[in-house]
């Protein structure tokens, strides 16, 4: 077996080759997954993976409470037939559509498109209402219209990129009563059993504040965009573990949860000035992303606060109007592609599992990805705000 690519993509590989070879007779019992597990070495979630995206594409069939059978000639015309004009069709519901959001959705795109999957996009982006506030509301409602629409086209799988706040339970209720596979993406919803490809958040606030702590800043202010989403509590849970970790102490004022970018321009910068006027005032800002970090390098602009000379920044992605890592010190990359790849391969194995009579939702998991920091030492050009002239 190759050495490149997903260990269960070349299982299937390997399988395939074998039944085009005619090492299995049709309507013959197939491997088991246990010996699948003994002969590649794998776990049983990549053998199940690879079985079931073999049952997917009508190479393998599954009998109620007899196993699993190498496909004959009828089952696989049947398998080809009942999927040409109707099956294949996934809904994708994303929240807006920055940098990350468009790299997570190319990955979704590309799954698709190498299995044949039909995809229809629904945007559920937060509106700024005139007076310039987040409607976080209307952005739930669209949301929870977009599934609906879902369930009414009986679509085959749904990727759901949620908005912050509580989606609408009915309608999650719905989805899994009709056993119609959903996957989300970037973050989860606690206390529910659905499958999620996340990036590792807690990681990423962590280790963020690890190298920030090492560069000798012992007070780190947190600058936030959203607030009730799981990527952001995660992310907040790592940047306290590693401060106590290393002794340090957790001052509210510090460590508090608000949101930044959603203030107006006159708030953000009191709420800095006040930050920066403590008796011991922060001398790094871990911000939420990309965005923020502009916003704060502007802001802290307008204030005559250099950066990096008074103070560093750094980001807990790169979502961003462009690469500001020459102006962080440290930056997270999340794999905001691969996330949106694997949730299409965990769609397709939930498909798969519905078709054969299985309930989907029986198993769910939480992929959980790797992810990089990036230090102002790698990049070859170095950026600095110049502090406003105080009149």
């Amino acid at each position: 077996m190759g050495t490149s690519g997903p260990k269960y993509q070349r299982i299937k590989d390997e399988l395939r080759a074998e039944v085009a070879r005619d090492e299995y007779e049709a309507g013959a019992p197939f491997i088991t997954q246990n010996q699948l597990r003994e002969r590649f070495g794998v776990s049983s979630t990549t053998a199940v993976r690879a079985l079931n995206d073999l049952v997917a594409e009508g190479l393998l069939v599954r009998r109620r409470g007899r196993g699993t059978f190498v496909a004959g000639p009828e089952e696989r015309a049947a398998a080809g037939a009942s999927s040409a004009p109707r099956s294949g069709v996934v809904a994708c519901v994303i929240s807006g559509q920055g940098p990350y959001q468009s790299e997570v959705l190319r990955g979704i795109e590309s799954g698709c498109s190498e299995r044949g999957l039909r995809l229809f996009f629904s945007d559920s982006a937060v509106h700024v209402t005139d007076t310039g506030h987040a409607d976080h509301a209307g952005s739930l409602a669209r949301q929870d219209q977009a599934l609906r629409q879902a369930v009414e086209d009986r679509v085959d799988g749904i990727i759901l990129y949620p908005v912050q706040g509580v989606p609408d339970l009915d309608v999650l209720e719905e989805i899994r009563r009709l056993r119609i596979p959903l996957v989300l993406v970037d973050r989860y919803f606690p206390g529910h059993a659905i499958d999620a490809v996340t990036a590792d958040n807690y990681d990423v606030g962590y280790r963020l504040t690890e190298h920030l702590l090492a560069d000798g800043h012992e007070r780190i202010a947190t600058l936030w965009g959203e607030t009730q989403c799981t990527s952001v509590h995660d992310r907040m849970t790592g940047h306290k573990q590693a401060l106590r970790a290393h002794g340090q102490p957790l001052l509210p004022q510090l460590t508090a949860l608000r949101s930044y970018t959603a203030l107006p321009e006159s708030d953000r910068r009191r709420l800095l000035s006040d930050l920066l006027a403590a008796p011991e005032p922060p001398t790094a800002l871990l911000c939420a992303h990309g965005f923020a970090v502009a916003t704060a390098a502007s802001d802290l602009a307008a204030l005559g606060i250099a950066v990096p000379d008074e103070i560093v920044l750094a980001g807990m992605d790169d979502a961003g109007p462009y690469d500001l890592l020459p102006l962080t010190s440290f930056a997270a990359r999340l794999p905001a592609r691969e996330i949106g790849g694997r949730a299409v391969e965990q769609l397709v194995t939930r498909i798969a599992e519905r078709a054969a009579g299985e309930d989907p939702y029986r198993s769910a998991e939480q992929i959980v990805l790797p992810v990089r920091i990036r230090t102002r030492e790698s990049v070859p050009v170095r950026l600095r705000t110049v502090a406003a002239r105080r009149p």
